[in-house]
């Protein structure tokens, strides 16, 4: 088949759970034989801007196209949609995959004026995101009406946004959620020279500095607790530079407490694979491709109990309650060397029988 795929930022990329999701199922598709077109935004890398974007016209066997952006917040998504939209008329593509609700808005035109069939992959309630507002985020609303409207098939990543589109669009949708692979796991080099980090020594937040995130729960909690592990905040904010500096002034008197800004590569690769515990501290989730990479990587993890998070790690980890900070220094605190081994023992073999994608890509395939 001829795919097209459009809604992510750009691959290959790190710069968000979306972009991942795009690039393992798109490279898995050509091996099989399928031709795909992947429509790449413009503009600058997201989380770090002094970070080259190499503009490539293929990638392992994926073609890319780059579409007309305003870099600006708010309407880059709109822009590179809108205007990718348009190339993908006139193209062969039979399949359109949109990925993320905001760029479904455009759904219509494709619609209208050709037989090409859409489908859509709903990452998150978009919507709900702390850093919209405002015109971005009826917007975003909109784009999720008209995804429930006029997609041929819509796919869910979790059973709660399910549940969700059931109630209030009447839309039936299809439950597929992320895959993982195996990783290799590494010891610590990079990260004990930038860091004097060693293996267990200390806590991992990994992902977007967001206030969905609730990283701010976790950085009260553990400046509550006395214990002799440091805590590791790595990433860099996606359009939300007020709440990262609002972390960094709050404990820029404890030394203990490590920001990393965007990591990649090995040094990503080494503080999952030497973390003593990876926390998740969420009010908010689509399926949180973190967490299936922590845990793929042997971590015992510790995540909050919205269904998104306790769904994917089951009684293979812990959960506390929802943005209760007091609750996630309990769990913090009778978080022993035992318990914790015996979750990483398990957690690993737990996650990659669970979640795979070549099953991921089967699935989607039989959907096109």
């Amino acid at each position: 088949m001829k795919i097209a795929m459009i809604g992510h930022k750009r691959i290959p990329s790190r710069e968000g759970g979306v972009e991942r999701v795009v690039e393992e199922l798109t490279t898995r598709m050509v091996k099989r034989g399928h031709d795909i077109t992947c429509y790449n935004r413009g503009g600058k890398h997201v989380l770090d801007k002094n970070q080259e974007v190499k503009s490539l016209k293929e990638y392992n066997g994926v073609k890319l196209k780059k579409v007309l952006t305003i870099d600006k917040k708010g309407v880059a998504a709109m822009t590179s949609s809108f205007f990718g939209s348009f190339k993908i008329l006139f193209s062969k593509n039979e399949v359109v995959h949109f990925h993320a609700e905001g760029v479904c808005a455009v759904i219509p035109i494709i619609k209208a004026f050709s037989k090409k069939k859409v489908v859509v992959t709903i990452h998150g309630l978009d919507w709900q995101r702390a850093k919209w507002g405002g015109f971005a985020t009826k917007y975003i609303k909109f784009g999720e009406k008209m995804a429930a409207k006029y997609a041929d098939e819509i796919i869910v990543l979790s059973e709660n946004v399910q549940c969700y589109f059931k109630k209030q669009y009447n839309r039936d949708t299809h439950f597929i959620p992320n895959g993982v692979s195996r990783p290799e796991i590494v010891k610590v080099d990079i990260i004990k020279k930038k860091y004097q980090l060693k293996k267990d020594s200390y806590f991992l937040f990994l992902g977007r500095i967001v206030p969905e995130k609730g990283i701010h729960y976790l950085v009260d909690a553990y400046q509550q607790i006395e214990i002799d592990k440091k805590l590791v905040i790595a990433g860099a904010a996606s359009d939300t530079d007020s709440y990262y500096q609002e972390l960094k002034d709050k404990v820029k008197e404890n030394e203990n407490i490590i920001f990393t800004g965007f990591v990649q590569g090995k040094e990503l690769e080494e503080l999952y694979s030497n973390a003593y515990v990876y926390v998740l501290p969420s009010d908010l989730e689509g399926m949180p491709l973190s967490l299936l990479e922590a845990m793929s990587y042997g971590n015992c993890c510790l995540t909050s109990d919205i269904p998104e998070c306790a769904t994917v790690i089951g009684d293979k980890g812990v959960t506390f309650k929802k943005s209760k900070v007091e609750d996630l220094v309990k769990q913090l605190h009778e978080l022993s060397d035992d318990k914790v081994k015996k979750y990483k023992q398990e957690s690993q073999s737990y996650i990659l029988k669970r979640y795979s994608w070549d099953e991921v890509v089967d699935k989607t395939l039989k959907l096109y």
